[in-house]
């Protein structure tokens, strides 16, 4: 019995882990470190597996850490919401005194594990904590301007990785920023159109006008062109040794028209369907994108 109850312990720990620390989120945004760390290795930094691996894993606290405490700071608002209400937090599993000391612990771990890598990386990752905990967090309920905010530490990770091969913030990865902060908005905000009712049960108004409107389906196509341009950015030759060849240039050009045809399909039906779509294929797109930049360095 001890032993069946130990795995049922450990099983139920995992997956509250798991929640808490956003598992999926966290994933998908070392993944963007790892392209970004890909894209950045050269002779003159050859690629190393201890430094990859520290980021990976250095990357996952910072994302965890994150998390945790957006989920302390919004424990009682995500009990009114359905998609937020069975989170470890608001459900009684995890209490916050735990909570916080698992962010806490995290947070140190990023840092430190980050820090071994090169001290411009940990600084970044530090960075990305205090504004989507302290500024962006916060904000989600004053103004819909929250997601401007909350696009800085989300641009962090994939010139994360960069930073972490050279040891150098230039044109290259600012490059990779600006790419994956124009990204933020269609993304953002058709998740804000599809899941608006249960975010208005928390007083979150992440749309820019508030509402479903034209004016906010617009937007997201307007942004969703600065993000296909921001994409293209690579092939001018003016982004150092971060480039694009033409053949690869042409498949990024046809995977920002893919995108920006579900955000004209939300400009013309305004319905959740249509911004659930959208957000899918954001996440398609920033995801192919970033394998599409890492063959084209190898193959190119």
């Amino acid at each position: 019995m001890n032993a069946t109850e130990n795995k049922v312990s450990l099983k139920s720990l995992f997956v509250d882990f798991t929640l808490i620390t956003k598992a999926r989120l966290a994933i998908s945004v070392v993944f963007s470190s790892a392209a970004g760390y890909l894209l950045g290795f050269s002779e003159e930094h050859p690629f190393s597996w201890v430094t990859f691996i520290l980021l990976t894993i250095g990357g996952y606290c910072m994302v965890g850490a994150s998390n945790v405490f957006n989920q302390i700071i919004e424990k009682d608002l995500d009990a009114l919401m359905d998609r937020t209400k069975n989170r470890p937090i608001p459900s009684g599993k995890v209490s916050v005194k735990s909570a916080f000391f698992l962010g806490c612990a995290l947070t140190i771990a990023g840092i430190a594990i980050l820090y071994s890598i090169n001290p411009k990386t940990a600084m970044f990752g530090a960075i990305s904590i205090f504004l989507y905990t302290s500024i962006y967090t916060p904000l989600k309920r004053i103004t819909p301007l929250s997601v401007f905010v909350g696009a800085f530490p989300g641009a962090i990770p994939f010139m994360l990785g960069w930073v972490a091969a050279t040891n150098d913030f230039g044109i290259e990865a600012g490059t990779l920023f600006l790419v994956q902060f124009f990204w933020q908005f269609p993304h953002f905000w058709a998740i804000g159109w599809f899941l608006y009712d249960d975010y208005k049960k928390a007083g979150f108004f992440m749309l820019p006008t508030k509402k479903r409107d034209k004016k906010t389906a617009l937007q997201t196509i307007l942004y969703t062109v600065w993000l296909i341009l921001a994409s293209l950015i690579p092939a001018t030759g003016f982004t150092g040794r971060l480039h694009l060849s033409l053949p690869f240039a042409v498949l990024v050009l046809l995977l920002g028209l893919w995108m920006l045809v579900y955000a004209v399909k939300l400009y013309k039906k305004m319905d959740a369907p249509a911004a659930r779509k959208l957000m899918l294929v954001s996440v398609s797109y920033i995801s192919l994108l970033q394998v599409i930049y890492v063959i084209d360095k190898f193959i190119g």
